[in-house]
């Protein structure tokens, strides 16, 4: 082969690599169009939680730094969305105190959750002879002396959104939920059989 004719191969190669990465371009950029034009009109929203009561039935830290719990939550999710529906594939609710986890992960059965749809649940969570950080066993001690506890509930899973017969791949789901729980004064809960039931009705912070 002589040196004119690679040259002229070397051209035609380029030639066809220019087309491609321009059809590349073209195809990428009509998908993004395409995206935000459906993005536009489902108008995505994130499924908002709310926790609304917490029954105590066990809070004890004995010494020096072990605490067991038995707590039931209610939490309510609601689906903002007309167009798209939610599948929450897994979904672990626990407690933690000054970012320590206290409680182990209770399990919240998969679901499926329509358009506007909303969901409750009640899980209980809880931990027996659950080791925490000394200086976490003291000041679990002294809140609960004082009358009130501030603890986190916590809710990670997977999500998928369903558009029509189109399905996504899976996203995490973390939602944070502040639980004001005043131990001190039985009477501002409720007794509910050996424990005691607070109302919260708490917003929660949800990310995706």
């Amino acid at each position: 082969m002589s040196v004119k004719e690679c040259s002229h191969h070397k051209h035609k190669w380029r030639k066809r690599a220019r087309r491609c990465c321009a059809g590349l371009l073209i195809f990428n950029f009509i998908l993004l169009v395409l995206i935000l034009i459906v993005w536009a009109i489902l108008e995505p929203k994130k499924p908002k939680f709310v926790i609304q009561d917490a029954t105590i039935f066990a809070f004890n830290v004995s010494a020096p730094n072990i605490l067991t719990s038995n707590i039931q939550v209610t939490i309510t999710s609601r689906n903002p969305n007309d167009k798209i529906g939610v599948y929450y594939d897994r979904l672990d609710v626990f407690a933690t105190y000054r970012s320590q986890q206290i409680t182990y992960y209770t399990a919240i059965p998969p679901i499926y959750q329509g358009h506007k749809d909303v969901n409750v649940w009640s899980p209980f969570i809880y931990g027996t002879n659950v080791p925490v950080a000394p200086y976490n066993g003291v000041a679990l001690s002294q809140d609960q002396a004082g009358g009130a506890i501030w603890l986190i509930i916590k809710l990670d899973g997977r999500v998928r959104w369903k558009v029509g017969s189109f399905t996504s791949g899976r996203y995490r789901l973390h939602v944070v939920c502040p639980a004001y729980i005043p131990f001190g004064n039985r009477n501002t809960g409720i007794v509910v059989g050996a424990g005691i039931k607070y109302q919260l009705a708490q917003s929660c912070r949800v990310s995706v």
